[in-house]
């Protein structure tokens, strides 16, 4: 369920908003939420790059499914974290889960 809220911004910020609205031809709420999507993904981007975050956390910030994640990361030159050690790791669990 959709939930409501109020935010206090500059004029700038809110102009910007505006235009951008006027531009697509949505409602300043679309847009909205639209950066608030795309801010997920370049924070999900950012802390990967930085080694902050590990690949399903990525993708649980960005809100995403762990494979599209990969794909964005991949669409930013972004290489792996991961380690051989990883790897290694990733494919028992495969071979335990079958």
């Amino acid at each position: 369920m959709a939930k409501t809220m109020s935010v206090r911004m500059d004029e700038k910020n809110y102009e910007f908003l505006r235009g951008l609205s006027k531009d697509e031809k949505t409602d300043l709420s679309q847009s909205v939420r639209e950066l608030v999507y795309k801010g997920r993904i370049m924070l999900a981007v950012e802390r990967y790059r930085d080694r902050r975050a590990s690949l399903g956390k990525a993708a649980e910030l960005a809100g995403l499914p762990v494979g599209r994640m990969i794909e964005i990361l991949a669409e930013y030159g972004v290489e792996s974290n991961l380690e051989h050690e990883d790897y290694l790791k990733g494919l028992q669990n495969l071979r335990n889960a079958w």
